[in-house]
């Protein structure tokens, strides 16, 4: 349908030191994976404004730090499964944990908070990912372990105001998520269904109408995960297993194929640098994260604003 993207191949910017790997020690998100020890899983790559890039260790219910230096630190270690990680513009870091909910962490007061466990007195069924607007209301995914054959995932939308709005149900894993530029669609990317979709943002916090499918992917044996916006419009979207993230035009052309110099397990991406045009990439497999130089910045974030 279009012609072969032109690739550009990522290198490693930031290696996890085997010092902080945890090879020998499992956990309740690898237990349930049915798969054998895992040293790390990185994913949920976010920027601070001094240049730091914290990542989440989804394996082991950590939160790493990477200085511009490349020099690795642990910022919290704390019994949960933190998968999606985004932050404030007042500093605070936002997380989308499995099993807790939706966590706030201040680095100023050094405290950690639930900031919301569930919809009413219901519990979510387990946080993925997360985006802010530029008016700070937050976006993020309730993908628990739905599937094609159990398609529960959720979309929703907690307001600056503290409001909870629902947007989308009956997703077979709803992943990663981001607004276009105008903020009148939110993406999100559909793991199970190999989809991105457009969700229309009706103005006056009215939900959502006639959603759709914006990119149906093929392969990977994963499928879509988390993804990223730049200044023209383009979008970035990880191909999980397949370590590759395409970047399509607003109209879902595909312009560039990134592919990873190690493993295979890309997860995640965020735009950073000086002038925002590097786009770095969380890699689990092999426990680093990449970077790609790109044509276009990456757009301003809220945690910039």
């Amino acid at each position: 349908m279009y012609p072969p993207a032109a690739e550009i191949r990522a290198k490693i910017a930031f290696r996890l030191p085997e010092g902080l790997y945890r090879s020998g020690e499992t956990s309740h998100w690898i237990a349930a994976r049915r798969g054998g020890p895992l040293h790390s899983f990185l994913e949920g790559p976010s920027f601070d404004r001094q240049g730091k890039l914290y990542a989440v260790d989804l394996a082991h219910g950590r939160i790493l730090c990477f200085s511009p230096d490349g020099e690795a630190s642990v910022f919290a270690d704390y019994e949960g499964e933190p998968n999606g990680l985004k932050i404030h513009r007042d500093g605070r870091i936002f997380v989308a944990d499995r099993m807790h909910g939706l966590l706030v962490f201040d680095p100023a007061k050094g405290t950690r908070e639930t900031r919301l466990a569930g919809p009413g007195t219901d519990r979510f069924h387990g946080l993925n990912d997360l985006a802010f607007s530029s008016t700070g209301d937050l976006y993020f995914t309730d993908q628990g372990d739905s599937a094609l054959e159990a398609p529960y995932g959720r979309v929703f939308r907690l307001r600056a105001s503290g409001e909870l709005d629902l947007l989308m149900e009956g997703l077979a894993g709803p992943n990663g998520l981001v607004l276009n530029r105008e903020e009148t669609l939110l993406y999100v990317a559909v793991t199970r269904t190999n989809q991105v979709l457009s969700l229309p943002l009706l103005p006056d916090y009215r939900g959502i109408h006639k959603a759709g499918v914006f990119l149906q992917l093929s392969g990977s044996p994963t499928g879509p995960d988390g993804m990223a916006l730049d200044e023209d419009g383009n979008l970035a979207v990880v191909h999980a297993g397949a370590g590759t993230v395409w970047l399509f035009s607003r109209l879902g052309e595909p312009l560039f194929r990134i592919r990873s110099s190690a493993g295979l397990r890309t997860t995640n991406v965020a735009y950073g640098g000086a002038d925002r045009r590097m786009l770095f990439v969380t890699e689990a497999e092999r426990g680093v994260i990449l970077e790609a130089a790109m044509p276009a910045p990456g757009a301003l974030l809220y945690s910039h604003m």
